[in-house]
């Protein structure tokens, strides 16, 4: 996740042009894959961490703390000169630190433990519909015809994810933390679309990382999150591995390489086309789960991906006609 939107004219972020027009070049295009595939290998890496004894607090705070300080030179140059930023900046980069940094990866980190990678993932991928749904309520504005479509299009590939007409037997409270991931997502493209152009992108993600991880830190020291890591080996495409190997893993590959492409494509690609090929990261996420893990939904729950892919689009591609 590491689309930023705008907010113009009082429209809720998420729901208003792009900041500038994009004109996608095939490398560009290239390094928002990278980008989408890197976020698609952190549920299997966080599921062998979680099955090498990790709690989900201790692999997420391990996880945001470790990309953090890979983050951090880059992050210090692109504040050259202008440090005072981070102190002016301070509300919103803690609130995408607890929202999209800590918050919906922690939830996500929950539901990989009850439910598969990729029905997890789908789950985290409702949140466009959250905020179209969040707009017309705040708003009374009737969404365009081709996003009130994809928004019952999402409903629908969500019950075939789910699958509620079938014999699969899912745990509720993984659904209920694939869904506060959601609304996690939701809220990081909220915070992501408030901040201006005057707080440089990689600056958000490495200074909005630092404060996920402290936040989370401190939670564990006063015993509110729990936090137990194991040195046990994971295993990773049926092998035994070293823990160390998933963990730096997640933190380099699955965020800071994924958040720092994702940062050249958005800017490469302007902010629309860039949110629609990190919709690939659901594709990545799901072959990944089976190279790596053996794991493999349903048929149906294939289905009900592709369905929330394309309702995703249409919503996107509604409020872009209806602006």
């Amino acid at each position: 996740m590491t689309t930023d939107v705008v907010t113009t004219q009082g429209v809720p972020a998420g729901f208003g042009p792009t900041a500038r027009p994009a004109g996608p070049g095939v490398g560009t295009i290239g390094v928002a894959l990278a980008s989408a595939a890197a976020f698609g290998t952190s549920g299997s890496f966080a599921t062998a961490l979680l099955q090498a004894g990790w709690t989900p607090g201790a692999a997420v705070t391990a996880r945001i703390g470790l990309a953090a300080l890979v983050l951090a030179p880059p992050t210090v140059f692109s504040l050259r000169g202008r440090r005072g930023l981070l102190r002016r900046k301070a509300l919103p980069i803690v609130l995408y630190g607890l929202t999209g940094v800590a918050g919906c990866q922690l939830a996500y980190f929950y539901a990989v433990q009850h439910l598969s990678v990729g029905v997890a993932l789908m789950l985290e991928y409702l949140s466009p519909v959250l905020l179209v749904l969040g707009f017309w309520a705040w708003t009374r504005q009737r969404p365009a015809v081709a996003t009130l479509v994809g928004t019952v299009i999402c409903i629908g590939g969500l019950m075939l994810v789910l699958d509620i007409f079938g014999d699969a037997h899912l745990s509720l409270t993984g659904v209920l933390w694939g869904l506060g991931a959601a609304l996690g997502s939701a809220g990081y493209f909220i915070i992501a679309g408030r901040a201006d152009d005057e707080l440089p992108p990689l600056a958000l993600a490495g200074a909005g990382m630092a404060a996920g991880a402290v936040s989370l830190g401190a939670l564990g020291v006063v015993g509110i999150l729990p936090m137990h890591a194991s040195t046990q080996e994971a295993t990773v495409t049926g092998r035994q591995l070293p823990f160390w190997i998933p963990l730096i893993a997640l933190a380099v590959i699955s965020t800071a390489f994924a958040y720092l492409t994702g940062v050249v494509a958005a800017r490469g690609l302007g902010r629309t086309v860039a949110s629609f090929v990190a919709l690939a990261e659901v594709l990545f996420s799901v072959l990944f789960a089976w190279l790596l893990l053996g794991q493999l939904p349903l048929l149906i729950q294939l289905l009900g991906g592709v369905l929330i892919v394309g309702g995703v689009v249409l919503v996107r591609l509604g409020e872009l006609r209806r602006r």
